[in-house]
């Protein structure tokens, strides 16, 4: 059929709509007859009645509808680049007969200026950048698949140029239709979304970051073509059932389900890694400083809805580590990680999007003001906290944006104690003493404690006491469930950085003697051996001189090192279990060797050794090496002498103690006993042996 005849068809069809058109057809002959019509004004036409026409407007399906526009242009130009660089290689290529020459015979900027001529006055303004989007996105793809575009650089940047205006203008459009959070938002959203990567450093500051930023948030947090305010959660509850053998299942056929599947394929989910750095740069580059404070209170309360509405929901009160036991296997492996997959893609763009405002508040000085800054870092850790039993899945320090958003909040906060006093109090656990029973609360206490021990130097000494304490004491002596080894730690850790703050050595001296007790109860069924490593050189470090306890109490460092040294005489000596940091090395070029709890000791007691005064360090230097040669492992020994040896040479104690260290090794015995121990008699270093002696006395 002749273009001009198919044009007529296509245009009547494009008039109506209805239930039985062929819509991929449609745009399929337009596609085509946008790289076959020679007349630049009936290529404007056709532009126009795409624009605008019924069969695709009139009811739209959604961002898909405007996804399929942006195609037909971006693969019109893709068409007409490689056709002219085809004639720029063969300047006389063959056509069949019937065959309308490519482009129709127009030149590129030719075409491009008559499809550009379409997007006028009759059609919205959003829509106009699905032409210019769809144009430069073709230009842009082609370039970065190494096709040559230089010889239409010109074109490139007037489509540039126009796509920014465009925006701006399409962006006031929908500020004063009220069509934000509608198709026109959405569909300006799509076309930056895929275009801003092929736009410069230079027309990207021509962009009204104040009207854009709106419209990108809604669009993404709040409209039905993004995550739908978080309430998509509220529906799975009732297609979760019960089934034989008191397991719980979601099937796959169930309508929330699809709804969860619709929702992952829509185009701006499918493409949030892009869309979440592109409202960050919109978040680094915004005019207006008090639109960000209203952009991190409306994400505030995105994540407090979406925690609310997971709550609600039956799977939220099954622990990830017993979701084998009660889960059916079809939840397991087919609809659980489709959830889990739309939430990972909340936590991203939302975590993205409060890295842009926390590198803001670091360089902008109003943002940056007293009355600002503590207000903005308490909403983002708010946010954080709503999102950890997301997070906490993946592990928080997996995710680098997640660890530095969660640092530079504290950071920022730990500056204003009344504002980070206030903020431990809102998410403090409800009823204090208690371990809660219901999965989403215990995950809420982790994300607490994991907090609070950061504050603890800003804090009054009772409100470390009253609060912080109050609320690790039930994890400290709990045991029996491996499980909850991260809570348990956690728990320690807060304890560890109470007793460790300058103003807590009443605190101290009070709830001491309850934690040692704690910590050899629990060690090493519930707690690590990092961990309790770790907390005993803290002890070491609060209780030895020159701490403000060592002057009431100051036998008590010896009397903590004489605990550790009799539970190593009489430790178990099979490997223990690896913990999770043993797992996350195990593939590494050196993994960590396993360790028996005898060994733990052992080395627990070489971790305190710098914290000692000389004379009690000269006395413990000897029995830290005898119980070196207890231990019968030759791997495991080899472990701890290289920690004995890297005790004393890696400057971890000061000039004084390095110097008895030194003496002892040197003079003492101590490299024999050390190295030697096992294999001979230890003797004294200077000192013949009795054979050489008896044969130099005969001389």
């Amino acid at each position: 059929m002749p273009a001009d005849r198919l044009l007529s068809t296509l245009l009547r069809s494009l008039q109506t709509y209805t239930d039985q058109q062929d819509t991929p057809r449609l745009l399929a002959t337009a596609a085509s007859l946008l790289t076959t019509l020679s007349n630049p004004h009936n290529l404007s036409l056709l532009t126009s009645h795409l624009l605008t026409a019924p069969a695709f407007w009139e009811r739209p399906d959604g961002l898909r509808t405007s996804l399929r526009l942006l195609g037909v242009f971006h693969s019109s130009i893709t068409t007409l680049i490689t056709h002219h660089n085809a004639v720029r290689e063969h300047p006389a290529p063959l056509l069949h007969p019937g065959q309308p020459p490519i482009g129709g015979g127009l030149s590129i900027d030719a075409w491009a200026r008559a499809i550009v001529s379409g997007a006028d006055d009759r059609s919205a303004r959003w829509t106009h950048l699905l032409v210019l989007g769809g144009l430069l996105i073709g230009m842009g793809s082609q370039e970065e698949q190494g096709i040559d575009v230089e010889w239409a650089a010109g074109l490139r940047k007037r489509l540039e140029s126009a796509l920014v205006k465009a925006t701006n203008l399409a962006l006031v459009e929908v500020r004063e239709s009220g069509d934000a959070d509608g198709l026109g938002g959405q569909t300006v959203a799509l076309v930056l979304n895929h275009s801003f990567g092929c736009l410069s450093d230079f027309e990207r500051t021509g962009l009204d970051y104040d009207l854009l930023l709106p419209v990108l948030l809604g669009t993404t947090f709040f409209s039905s073509e993004g995550f739908q305010s978080a309430y998509f959660l509220g529906g799975i509850d009732l297609d979760v059932v019960e089934v034989a053998g008191k397991k719980f299942n979601w099937p796959a056929h169930s309508s929330s389900f699809k709804q969860v599947e619709s929702i992952v394929s829509r185009p701006l989910v499918a493409s949030m890694g892009p869309l979440s750095r592109l409202m960050a740069h919109a978040v680094e580059n915004i005019r207006d400083p008090w639109l960000i404070q209203t952009m991190v209170d409306d994400l505030a309360g995105f994540s407090r809805a979406l925690t609310t509405q997971w709550r609600q929901n039956k799977l939220s009160e099954i622990d990830v580590s017993e979701e084998a036991l009660f889960l059916e296997e079809e939840a397991l492996r087919t609809t659980l990680p489709v959830l889990w997959k739309l939430l990972k893609a909340a936590l991203f763009a939302t975590t993205i999007v409060l890295r842009g405002v926390l590198g803001r508040i670091l360089s902008d000085r109003i943002l940056a003001a007293d009355g600002v800054a503590p207000v903005l870092a308490t909403q983002t850790l708010h946010t954080l906290r709503h999102l950890y039993f997301i997070s906490n899945r993946l592990g928080p320090a997996s995710f680098s944006q997640h660890t530095f958003v969660y640092l530079t909040a504290i950071d920022i906060l730990t500056h204003y104690p009344i504002q980070s006093d206030a903020f431990l109090k809102s998410i403090a656990p409800p009823q204090l003493g208690n371990i809660p029973g219901h999965p989403l609360d215990r995950t809420l206490d982790l994300y607490f404690l994991n907090t609070a021990e950061h504050f603890t130097l800003v804090l009054s000494p009772a409100t470390n006491e009253d609060l912080l304490v109050a609320s690790a004491v039930p994890y400290l002596a709990a045991g029996g469930n491996h499980n909850m080894l991260p809570i348990f730690e956690a728990a320690h850790s807060v304890i560890l950085a109470v007793l460790s703050a300058p103003q807590s050595a009443e605190i101290t001296a009070k709830h001491l003697p309850f934690y040692i007790d704690a910590l050899f109860k629990v060690f090493p069924d519930d707690l690590s051996p990092r961990q309790f490593r770790l907390a005993f050189r803290t002890l070491l470090r609060v209780t030895a001189p020159p701490s403000a306890l060592s002057a009431t109490q100051p036998d008590l460092p010896a009397t903590l090192l004489e605990l550790v040294h009799h539970r190593a005489l009489h430790a178990p000596t099979a490997a223990l279990a690896p913990d999770s940091v043993q797992l996350a090395l195990a593939g590494s070029d050196a993994p960590p060797p396993p360790l028996s709890e005898q060994a733990v000791l052992v080395l627990t007691l070489l971790d305190a050794l710098p914290y000692l005064p000389v004379p009690l360090l000269e006395e413990w230097l000897p029995l830290c090496a005898d119980l070196v040669n207890l231990i019968d492992d030759d791997a495991m020994r080899e472990v701890v002498k290289g920690r004995f040896w890297e005790v004393l040479i890696s400057g971890e104690m000061d000039p004084e103690r390095s110097s008895a260290a030194v003496a002892w090794w040197g003079t003492r015995g101590g490299r024999e006993a050390v190295l030697f121990g096992r294999e001979s008699e230890h003797v004294m270093s200077g000192a013949l042996p009795v054979e050489t002696a008896a044969r130099e006395s005969k001389l």
